[in-house]
């Protein structure tokens, strides 16, 4: 019997996965995976470069790149893992400028979890249907967000979830609609 290997409908495709202390160790592992299981090429980019980053569980994730180095110019989309990261995170610049020119250009905006706490603080949620952890949720209604309490919500370029329970539908959500990105 030959060897099983799936489709690979996201060639070429290049995305921007962040990762800091305490990142939810599915929302970043299964996604990464996932995408490159697709096609995928994944950049992990830290506060750091080559630092290794633990996971709320304890799984340990060496970012490839400094976020400071990376432009959105150089990718289709950006990963926004929950955990208590996003918190940190969100109060460097750098990351809510890439995430402000990712939506700019209508690139993929993918947050699960409190991984929208990112995109709240970049101002990018004003009008756009969500959902996340309910935690987050008056935070995201008060940026302006329209909630939806379901496991996926695709509103253009943006995908959010709410749990690890609902990574199968984000996922399948992500690679539908980079599949149907033009790549040269």
């Amino acid at each position: 019997m030959p060897p099983f290997f799936p489709p690979r409908p996201l060639d070429g495709i290049r995305i921007l996965a962040l990762v800091g202390d305490d990142y939810e160790d599915l929302e970043l592992w299964y996604p990464k995976l996932r995408l490159e299981e697709a096609g995928a090429h994944v950049t992990v980019a830290g506060l750091m470069q080559g630092r290794t980053y633990a996971g709320k569980h304890g799984y340990p994730c060496t970012s490839d790149a400094a976020i400071t180095d990376m432009e959105a110019a150089d990718f289709h989309g950006i990963l926004l893992p929950g955990g208590w990261m996003p918190d940190k995170l969100r109060r460097d610049e750098k990351v809510l400028d890439l995430v402000r020119e990712f939506a700019a250009h209508g690139k993929l905006v993918a947050a699960i979890c409190h991984g929208g706490w990112i995109p709240i603080s970049a101002g990018v949620y004003r009008g756009v249907r969500v959902t996340g952890s309910p935690g987050i949720k008056d935070d995201l209604m008060n940026a302006g967000a329209i909630w939806e309490d379901t496991q996926v919500v695709v509103d253009r370029h943006f995908v959010s979830s709410r749990k690890p329970a609902d990574l199968p539908a984000f996922m399948g959500a992500i690679v539908e609609l980079l599949a149907a990105v033009p790549v040269p």
